[in-house]
């Protein structure tokens, strides 16, 4: 659609007409305009799934590993063929708009929102970014990159003013969404936070250096809830405040039109914008006919079998003393820990779906050696967080359910709306007590869930509810609990997502079925969410690790699962640690003595310290690895694929040795003071050694660099490439991600002591040499000068760095950029 185009339809709009455009018409729909044959966008939450446009469980989307999981496969390749995987997700739930992929950047291990991030450096956060953009928009979807910009931490993040100077803000904040431009993306969505004073929604950036230097001409959308003014959003770059019918713009829009504070132009390219977004994602004209799931190339069969893939793609062995594979020699396989039986696929937050199964490690395992080797598990102490919800169990679990519907007897929970009076005007089963979304339907005064419950074991149980307002908990018609909890927090994320739990205890005998009664009234301001849990009794910790331990020493070898939890790393709220706790390391420990050949996985999203990690004979990072995330860490296991991951952010041993740390705003403001200096650039300014530098990452074979070679001039603003010869040394095939690094000794220019600047990978077979062409593009050199308002690329000598991490480059290349 041309530009004569668009204009001939704004024409066609009055002043109401086109200010209506630009507010969501719903949470996730904006609004439709027959005059100009436009139909509703669909939006919809997708860094790792396309959840849709409710919270419904009953709509089950695919679920790929975390973000951070795909940052660790370093493969472009592979990103962008999930990003289609979305894509076709997306065509199946009638979305257009994916909200995806987060750019934001690992600056502090810290960072609630690590697992929906890339990693900590702009070059790899640009690139994998890209692919997945590419892979989503080829398919008529279209994606948005977001939070715009150094929304990096969770803390005061709807208030949080982010001071950062403007070259750091331009080199590592701005930089993967420049590169997401540069790519096409279609949408770019404003953060909450705000950024050297004005709040995002807001910012100048907005439009510059968006729109006036990076030529972007997509949608700029508000992070939802987060465009608090009227005059001050309009007048920037934002065009689409989201979510609707209620807001900032509409008829204030209107009249501050009318009476001058904001000029009609700004209205009218808010509009343009829009309607190329919509021209683009066939919501403009004549409907496109939708093409069927498996034209976009994925078919359904062959999705669980790519997830898998793409979970051994991102696992990252940090250490292995010839603990791994597990060769057919092992007859016997502990398989210990909670996170063994119930491995956390997801993050916590606005990004959650419902997957339709999900694999553990258990599951995967044992589905991998069924007659060919004894898996048996040993849950170790119970996770220190309160309750999954109640819930039917997951498919393929043949375990009795815990709870189920009293009124149909049906697997799940009885979920009913109720009037003042307690009269029934709505009911339903529901699988789970997860309802963040209960129906409301006129007159609706309380959200009900029952469930009657089948306890296997007797004693104390901890049963809650989450939420806001009047909240009563019954257990066969004794009131446990009957209160008012107040909402505290403007937070979207926990009023409707992860609102707080409230517990009583209850005794409950194994075999004597109980009935518990949820109710929460509905009150403005509070949400809707309401979530219903059970705990049993929780085993003594002593004992629960010695009879892991027991079962660990029986074994031929032992794989230790350990990992966060969803009130531990999750949207929200940032960590206060990075402890795993002293039962899960003790467990560690403990398996570790009993049988020197222990495998520790970690299940988390981000960096968690690791006292034990000399201890075990192999450790293998999992992220959180997405529905199919325990077949995948199975053939790793089993030497079935080889682990690809490399780190997308350097590990410490301990949280006191992270250079950059904080994330707690003072007096409202949180300083960037590292300015250029994030990650491993900041471990090398401060010459401190972490645990796994940025990069690290091992196979089930060796590799030696040779040689490299390339230009020894290039001139200022060009690209170059360089050849890299490596050898793989060891006795099976393998993959190697080789990394390349620049350094600027002697020039005058402060730089990071190096940064990452290309990488590429190579495939090869025992004893096999081949040679890896990495390119580097002119931006890798090239700095912002505040001064003068542009960029300049500092002629003098550069050293080109060549090898498998950060911390480990043993070729080097002397290189003289001209002026």
């Amino acid at each position: 659609m041309t530009e004569d185009d668009l204009d001939r339809l704004l024409d066609k709009l009055t002043l109401r007409a086109k200010v209506r455009l630009l507010s969501g018409a719903t949470t996730w729909r904006t609004p439709a305009e027959p005059a100009v044959g436009l139909r509703e966008l669909v939006m919809s939450d997708g860094p790792a799934g396309v959840r849709g446009e409710s919270w419904d469980e009953r709509r089950t989307a695919l679920l790929l590993p975390s973000a951070s999981a795909l940052g660790a496969t370093w493969d472009d390749g592979l990103v962008e063929r999930l990003g289609t995987l979305l894509a076709a997700e997306a065509r199946r739930k009638g979305v257009d708009v994916v909200l995806a992929p987060n750019l934001n950047l690992h600056r502090s291990p810290l960072g609630g929102r690590h697992f929906e991030c890339f990693s900590e450096d702009p070059e790899l956060t640009g690139r994998v970014g890209a692919a997945l953009i590419r892979g989503i928009q080829a398919q008529g979807v279209a994606a948005a990159a977001k939070h715009y910009v150094a929304n990096d931490s969770e803390t005061e993040r709807l208030t949080v003013d982010v001071r950062v100077g403007e070259r750091a803000l331009r080199e590592v904040y701005l930089a993967p969404f420049e590169t997401a431009v540069a790519a096409g993306v279609m949408v770019v969505m404003a953060g909450y936070n705000a950024v050297n004073g004005p709040t995002m929604t807001a910012s100048p950036l907005l439009s510059d250096p968006l729109r006036s230097e990076w030529g972007f001409d997509g949608v700029v959308v508000s992070d939802w809830g987060a465009a608090r003014s009227t005059l001050d959003s309009a007048r920037a770059g934002l065009d689409l405040a989201m979510p609707g019918p209620e807001g900032v713009w509409g008829a204030a829009l209107e009249r501050a039109v009318e009476d001058g504070s904001v000029p009609e132009s700004a209205v009218d390219d808010k509009v343009r914008h829009l309607l190329r977004l919509a021209a683009r994602t066939g919501a403009l004209g004549e409907p496109v006919p939708q093409p069927p799931y498996r034209s976009t190339g994925v078919r359904p069969g062959d999705a669980r079998a790519q997830l898998r893939r793409a979970a051994a793609a991102g696992a990252v062995l940090l250490t292995n003393r010839g603990a791994l594979p597990l060769g057919r020699e092992v007859r016997t396989v502990a398989v210990i820990g909670a996170h063994a039986a119930r491995t956390r696929t997801q993050g916590g937050g606005s990004a959650g779906v419902f997957p339709r199964r999900e694999v553990s490690v258990l599951e995967g395992l044992r589905d991998l050696l069924r007659g060919r080797a004894e898996v048996v598990h040993a849950p170790g102490p119970a996770p220190d967080e309160p309750a999954p919800p109640l819930g039917a169990n997951p498919p393929g679990d043949r375990r009795e359910h815990l709870c189920t519907d009293p009124r149909s007897g049906l697997p799940g929970v009885l979920l009913r709306v109720l009037d003042p009076s307690g009269a029934e005007l709505h009911a339903e089963h529901r699988f789970t007590a997860r309802q963040l979304e209960p129906p409301l339907v006129p007159g609706a005064h309380t959200v009900e869930i029952s469930a009657r419950l089948h306890p296997q074991v007797s004693g104390d149980w901890t049963l809650g509810i989450a939420g806001f307002g009047r909240i009563r908990l019954s257990l066969d018609g004794h009131v446990l609990l009957d209160d008012e909890f107040p909402r505290r927090t403007d937070d979207p994320a926990h009023v409707h997502v992860n609102p707080p739990v409230h517990t009583a205890v209850a005794q409950l005998s194994a075999r004597q079925d109980a009935l518990l009664v949820a109710r929460r009234e509905l009150a403005p301001g509070t949400g809707r969410a309401t979530i219903v849990s059970a705990a049993p009794p929780r085993p003594d910790v002593p004992w629960s690790i010695t009879e892991a331990a027991r079962t660990a020493g029986a074994a031929d070898a032992a794989v230790v699962v350990v990992g966060t939890t969803e009130h531990s790393e999750s949207e929200g709220y940032d960590r206060s640690d990075l402890a795993l706790g002293d039962a899960q390391n003790a467990l560690v420990r403990a398996v570790a003595a009993a049988n020197p050949r222990t495998v520790a996985v970690v299940n988390s999203g981000g960096p968690v310290e690791l006292p034990w990690r000399d201890e075990v004979g192999a450790l293998l990072l999992a992220w959180f690895p997405g529905q199919e995330g325990g077949g995948g860490l199975a053939d790793v296991l089993l030497g079935r694929a080889e682990p690809g991951g490399r780190l997308p952010t350097t590990w410490p041993v301990a949280l006191s040795d992270a250079p950059v740390s904080r994330t707690q705003p003072v007096g409202g403001r949180l300083d960037y003071d590292e300015g250029l200096h994030v990650g491993y650039r900041a471990w090398l300014r401060q010459q401190r050694t972490p645990a796994y530098w940025f990069g690290h990452g091992l196979g089930y074979t060796s590799w030696a660099y040779e040689e490299l070679t390339g230009p020894n001039e290039i001139a200022a603003g060009e690209p170059f490439t360089v050849q890299v010869t490596v050898r793989n040394t060891g006795s099976r095939a393998g993959r190697e991600v080789v990394q390349l690094y620049l350094s600027r000794p002697g020039v005058e220019v402060e730089y990071p002591h190096r940064w990452l600047a290309g990488y590429t990978a190579v495939r090869a077979k025992p004893g096999e040499t081949v040679t890896a062409s990495v390119h580097v593009p002119a931006r890798a050199l090239r700095h912002w000068s505040a001064g003068d308002g542009a960029w300049r690329t500092e002629p003098g000598p550069c050293r080109v760095l060549v090898g498998c991490s950060a911390g480990d480059l043993p070729l080097a290349l002397g290189v003289e950029v001209l002026a």
